[in-house]
């Protein structure tokens, strides 16, 4: 068979055309330029394989849930329980059942370009997703982890259908219309938690952004409210802003 030029393979692998019989035969091609593409071209495949798995992995809990007969399976998470300033967020989900987006998993193991990406996706191809945000006067009022569960339900309670199931990262929440169950590091080992998750981040980073804005000296564009060193050397300079959490005791002892 007559060897193809490097151009024709490129293409080839570009358009997903390289059947196995082709890979063989360019196995055989002596040119460093092939040889060269056949190793990219099965590294990709290899990272494809694993992404494959990975996603099929994570959605266990979804296909037990199914294969119960439940319809609408939500997941929900949140974002901002550590902070010293800003709200905390909380995000639920209702993903089809033939959902699918290799790379899927916990927001934090994402970098924030691949986030903001997979946050438009799930949005435009979710059943229904819901995003509550608990600013931090009511976080004070109540204290950090019932504003965490006050969040979630109210994200939930957005949600059209009410979900048959719920799968929630790590917190129990009662009283809810359908069965759930909490997983302890859900937004790693279900999709639709860490589809929440995702949801959840990109809204409270783009609020945090935006509080930047108004108060540049704590660098919460880069920190996100968190107790880095030059945050805490800030509040220590020049107090806190109306976004610091009173309650937390890093922001209590400094002067408002």
């Amino acid at each position: 068979m007559e060897k193809q030029s490097i151009a024709v393979i490129k293409k080839l692998i570009k358009d997903g055309e390289l059947s196995e019989e082709v890979i063989s035969q360019l196995k055989m091609d002596e040119r460093k330029g092939v040889q060269s593409l056949l190793k990219r071209y099965e590294k990709q495949m290899m990272k494809e394989k694993l992404l494959e798995e990975n996603f099929f992995r994570m959605t266990e809990y979804e296909r037990i849930a199914y294969s119960k007969e439940c319809k609408y399976i939500a997941g929900i998470d949140e974002a901002g329980r550590g902070p010293l300033a800003g709200p905390v967020v909380a995000a639920a989900v209702i993903l089809p059942e033939d959902f699918r987006l290799l790379g899927l998993n916990d927001s934090k193991q994402l970098n924030e370009q691949t986030r903001d990406r997979f946050c438009a996706i799930i949005k435009e191809k979710s059943v229904s997703y819901g995003i509550s945000i608990i600013d931090n006067k009511k976080i004070d009022e109540i204290n950090i982890f019932e504003a965490t569960k006050l969040a979630m339900r109210e994200a939930f309670d957005k949600l059209i259908p009410v979900p048959d199931h719920l799968l929630i990262d790590a917190v129990h929440l009662k009283q809810l219309p359908c069965t759930s169950e909490s997983i302890i590091k859900g937004d790693a080992r279900s999709i639709s938690i860490a589809a929440a998750s995702i949801l959840a981040k990109v809204t409270r980073d783009n609020i945090m952004k935006a509080l930047h804005k108004e108060f540049p000296d704590y660098d919460f564009a880069s920190n996100m409210g968190y107790g880095t060193k030059h945050h805490m050397e800030k509040l220590q300079e020049v107090g806190a802003s109306p976004y610091h959490r009173k309650s937390f005791a890093p922001v209590r002892e400094v002067q408002v």
